[in-house]
């Protein structure tokens, strides 16, 4: 394991989910590189510890998911809540938003993130 806690394997895994996002994580990229702007810096699929997050400001502690159908299994829930257990201890905040919300009202999605970056009031 690396002095970062990131291992290799972690740091592969996020490349290939760099080059291979899904369309509702492609257009809130597109979104979220708009917080430039404002001085805020969004990173995609990033390794955090044993982790990779879909987007996380890293000046804000503030981690975004984007959750399709596996997350609603037993299984990923299971997964979701010991990987929001271990990023809230480390000091971040997780946000979620499902893959139907972020197709269907990506407008809303980003506003939210917005407001919880107080960026909007």
């Amino acid at each position: 394991m690396c002095p970062t806690r990131i291992s290799g394997r972690t740091r592969r895994l996020a490349q290939s989910l760099r080059n291979d996002q899904t369309r509702g994580e492609k257009a809130l990229w597109r979104a979220l590189r708009e917080l430039k702007a404002d001085g805020v810096r969004v990173r995609r699929q990033a390794p955090i510890g044993p982790y990779v997050a879909d987007f996380v400001v890293f000046s804000r502690k503030m981690v975004i998911e984007i959750d399709g159908d596996l997350h609603s299994l037993p299984e990923g829930q299971m997964h979701d809540r010991a990987r929001d257990a271990w990023l809230t201890a480390e000091g971040f905040t997780v946000l979620r938003y499902s893959a139907l919300e972020v197709d269907e009202n990506l407008e809303g999605v980003v506003l939210d993130i917005r407001r919880r970056l107080s960026l909007e009031s």
